[in-house]
């Protein structure tokens, strides 16, 4: 019997490796199949895209806030793979009937590297596991050298319009931000509240005013009327597009993702 514990401080026992996995995080799914586990995924998200193929070849199960409770139980998952921020709790509750539902919480480099390697054991995959674990670490070393003389700069991180809703504190996205030396100027603002706070774009100036507006790709399709209404609550900001799955999706992608901060900064200077 293996007895493993989850990111949120639950202890999981398994009488044997599980076979059949359901994943119901589109960056988790990604990892998994990097970590050689495509057959054993039976069950995914309609946003789970990456790798495109598996929308054709996996059974869908719902989304990442509403699954199909029926659907989950026909596929006979011997485990769930869940995350505290993309699914609810009602749902984590609803699932356990069926199997155990593995729940993991991302916020740091670091946790991100301690998912890889609970995946690694969890699934009997720790080569795999530890081969993603080095691959981070030096991307992420080399993209600190990368950026060890650039000068900070103030940034705004939206990620939804009507109402307008940004990155806030205490999330994976602040994260990144802190490591391409962007300031988020919502980074537990005495105003905004939260993770992803609803905000006044009006007092954007007197409450940070920042340097670059960056409009992320999703979960909402910016366009170029919501950049230029954006900029024109800034002094002197550039607006730009970026993707948003590279600084908010966690597990492998972000091995992609440094290279991408790196294209980026080349587009800023």
């Amino acid at each position: 019997m293996k007895q493993l514990t989850d990111q949120l401080g639950t202890q999981h026992s398994f009488a044997q490796t599980p076979k059949r996995i359901i994943s119901l995080v589109p960056s988790q799914t990604e990892l998994l199949y990097d970590m050689g586990l495509e057959d054993s995924i039976v069950g995914i998200t309609k946003f789970c895209v990456h790798p495109f193929h598996f929308k054709s070849t996996k059974t869908i199960v719902g989304g990442t806030k509403q699954v199909k409770i029926d659907k989950i139980k026909e596929l006979q998952p011997d485990i769930i793979i869940a995350n505290k921020e993309e699914n609810t709790l009602e749902i984590v509750e609803s699932l356990k009937d069926i199997c155990p539902v593995w729940v993991t919480n991302i916020i740091t480099i670091e946790d991100n590297l301690q998912m890889i390697s609970d995946f690694g054991e969890l699934f009997n995959k720790r080569t795999d596991a530890q081969k993603w674990i080095d691959k981070t670490n030096f991307a992420l070393a080399d993209f600190q050298n990368f950026m060890k003389d650039k000068e900070v700069q103030k940034v705004a991180y939206f990620i939804w319009a009507n109402p307008y809703m940004v990155a806030g504190g205490d999330n994976f996205i602040n994260e990144l931000l802190k490591l391409n030396k962007f300031e988020n100027i919502y980074d537990n603002h005495p105003k905004y509240e939260g993770r992803y706070p609803e905000i006044v774009i009006q007092k954007m100036r007197i409450q940070g005013d920042p340097d670059i507006v960056l409009l992320s790709s999703e979960p909402f399709p910016f366009k170029d009327e919501h950049a230029f209404e954006l900029g024109r609550h800034t002094h002197h900001a550039k607006t730009v597009f970026v993707d948003g799955e590279m600084f908010s999706w966690y597990g492998s992608r972000l091995v992609k993702a440094f290279d991408y901060f790196k294209q980026l900064h080349r587009r800023l200077n």
